[in-house]
């Protein structure tokens, strides 16, 4: 009988162990998986910063077009088709990230992006947080205003309410306008918006998203003379220098196959 007793008592501990066992084990297969995820981020961040495989971030702000905009659930346009080929010169996987326009440098200098694409120019403002590429493309901040506007040109601007996407260089830009009122928006449509409902006098912004919104908006036009000439450039952390070798060769050679040229003619005509 005591032989039968201590059998079942060593049955039931021998159960007990087990089942602890096995939920240590489960535990520590969960805590492995939740390692190696972090292992694996970690892993590709190793990866996107040497070029080396992994996958490559983009930071962008997706209200730009025909730079960067949403076309049902995938975000598409200039920039995102080039990011997309300097990845597969990178032999990487590229991942956009969408999120507001001034936000994005603080995403790529804080190590949450790889890189960032906006139809960004290069200033000594934002030189102090990040390095840029070799440019890639020529632009214009110009000036939109309803038809019927007395405004002609930059110089009349003067005085006058602006409406600007926060964070742009048409919002610098604006800034030296003399005693110009700047109205900021977190996209460059809602200031169009501003500007069709009489709540400004005019929009500061890129010339080709200008052209988008102006076709898109009965009433609107673009000014003639443009209130600044500018390239973009993609942002890198400063602390990133070989990625930023490995964007700069990458953008040399979509630009000497002719790849880059035929990215940009496919959203902008050479007659507009």
């Amino acid at each position: 009988m005591k032989k039968k007793l201590l059998s079942l008592l060593l049955a039931a501990a021998c159960v007990f162990s087990m089942a602890a066992c096995g939920s240590e084990n489960e535990s520590a297969g969960d805590s492995g998986n939740a390692a190696q995820t972090s292992e694996a981020d970690e892993t590709e961040d190793g990866e996107e910063a040497s070029g080396e495989g992994g996958t490559l971030i983009m930071a962008t702000n997706a209200e730009f077009p025909p730079y960067e905009y949403h076309e049902g659930d995938e975000i598409v346009g200039i920039d995102a088709e080039i990011a997309a080929a300097i990845a597969e010169e990178l032999g990487m996987e590229l991942k956009i990230e969408d999120m507001a326009f001034d936000s994005i440098i603080t995403a790529v200098s804080g190590g949450k992006a790889d890189m960032g694409l906006a139809g960004m120019t290069v200033n000594p403002d934002r030189e102090k947080n990040v390095n840029f590429s070799d440019t890639y493309a020529a632009a214009a901040q110009v000036i939109i205003v309803k038809e019927d506007s007395e405004t002609a040109g930059p110089d009349d601007l003067a005085g006058k309410k602006i409406g600007v996407q926060l964070g742009t260089t048409g919002d610098i830009y604006a800034e030296d306008i003399e005693d110009a009122e700047v109205e900021r928006y977190n996209k460059g449509m809602e200031a169009v918006q501003a500007l069709l409902q009489d709540k400004i006098d005019a929009v500061v912004i890129d010339g080709e998203p200008a052209k988008v919104y102006v076709a898109e908006n009965e009433g609107l036009k673009v000014l003639d003379e443009p209130l600044t000439e500018e390239e973009y450039a993609i942002a890198i952390a400063k602390d990133n220098n070989d990625l930023l070798e490995k964007v700069n060769t990458a953008l040399a050679s979509l630009k000497d196959s002719g790849k880059l040229d035929e990215i940009v003619n496919k959203y902008i005509s050479a007659d507009e």
